[in-house]
C-alpha cells in the first residue's frame, strides 16, 4: 500500500511544475496543494487491489524542490535540460501480516518464518531531455540506508501531446533492480531461510512499463490529473513465492487536482 503513497506524490510532481500549454512561464517559486486517490493492484500474495485517497504538496524554488517524499537540489534547469541531485523515501516495504497467509502456504511459505520488508531512503541523481522529439528521462538512486544496500536504475521516454488546455503524454521505459534490492523485496532473506524457508534469491532485473499521462488545465493555476502506469514483471520478480503464482504484471492509476501559488 505504500507503493501507491509514492506514485502519487511523484505524479503531483508533473502537475506542479507545468504550466498550461498555452501560458506564460511559471514564477521561479511556486507551491502546489491539492487532493487525489490512487489504486493500484498488488501482485504480493494475498494483498490485492486497494484505494487511498491522497494529500498532494509540493514546493518548486529557483534550486530546491521537495514533492512530498522527495527533495533536490537542481544544479541545472532549462527548457532542454534539467539535472538535480535527489534523496527520496522508498516506500517498496511492506509487512507480513498484510499479505495473505493462505496464498503464501500455497506458495510453500509459512508466514511466522518470515520477516517484514523495511522502506528506505535513496540518494542519488536524475537528468531530464526535453526537445521537439520528446521528453527523456533519467534516473540513478541508491540505499543509503542498507536496508537492501541495493541500486536502482528508470529511464522513460515520454511524448507531449497538446489539445489546448489538455495535455496527454504516453510514456514507456523501464526500471533496473540490482541484485541486492531485488533479493530484499522480492527473494527470502538469510536469516528466513536458516528458519527453514525454502530459499529464492533472484537475480538483478529489469521491470518494463508502458504508461499515459492525462493532463487538464483550468486558467493559470488549477489542474486536473490522472496517471496510468502498468508494469511487466519479469522472471526473477514473477517467480518470487512471495508474490502470486499469476501475477504477470501490476497496475496504478493515480486522479486528482491541484492548484499552483
Amino acid at each position: 500500500m505504500k507503493k501507491l503513497l509514492l506514485l502519487a506524490l511523484l505524479a503531483q510532481t508533473a502537475a506542479a511544475e507545468e504550466a498550461p500549454p498555452d501560458g506564460p512561464p511559471g514564477p521561479p517559486s511556486r507551491w502546489g496543494l491539492g487532493v487525489g486517490a490512487v489504486a493500484s493492484d498488488s501482485p504480493y500474495a494475498g494483498e490485492g487491489t486497494r484505494v487511498m485517497p491522497v494529500p498532494l504538496i509540493s514546493y518548486q524554488g529557483e534550486k530546491f524542490f521537495f514533492q512530498g517524499i522527495r527533495a533536490g537540489w537542481q544544479f541545472i534547469r532549462n527548457d532542454a535540460f534539467e539535472l538535480a541531485a535527489i534523496a527520496q523515501f522508498k516506500f517498496d516495504g511492506f509487512d507480513i501480516d498484510d499479505l495473505g497467509r493462505q496464498q503464501l502456504a500455497a506458495n510453500g511459505l509459512d508466514y511466522r518464518l518470515l520477516e517484514d520488508r523495511d522502506d528506505s531512503l535513496d540518494a542519488g541523481v536524475t537528468a531530464k531531455w526535453s526537445g521537439m522529439a520528446g521528453e527523456i528521462e533519467l534516473e540513478l538512486l541508491t540505499d543509503v540506508t542498507d536496508r537492501s544496500g541495493g541500486q536502482q536504475f528508470s529511464l522513460q521516454y515520454g511524448y507531449p501531446l497538446h489539445w489546448g488546455q489538455t495535455m496527454v503524454t504516453p510514456n514507456v521505459g523501464v526500471t533496473w533492480l540490482s541484485d541486492d534490492t531485488a533479493n530484499y523485496y522480492y527473494g527470502t532473506l538469510d536469516k528466513e531461510v536458516a528458519r527453514g524457508v525454502m530459499d529464492y534469491k533472484p537475480d538483478a532485473a529489469a521491470i518494463p512499463h508502458v504508461g499515459i499521462n492525462v493532463m487538464r488545465f483550468f486558467g493559470r493555476n488549477w489542474s486536473a490529473f490522472a496517471f496510468l502506469k502498468y508494469s511487466v514483471l519479469p522472471d526473477e520478480i514473477k517467480d518470487s513465492p512471495l508474490l502470486e503464482p499469476d501475477s504477470d504484471g501490476s497496475a496504478s492509476i493515480l486522479i486528482g487536482l491541484s492548484r499552483n501559488f
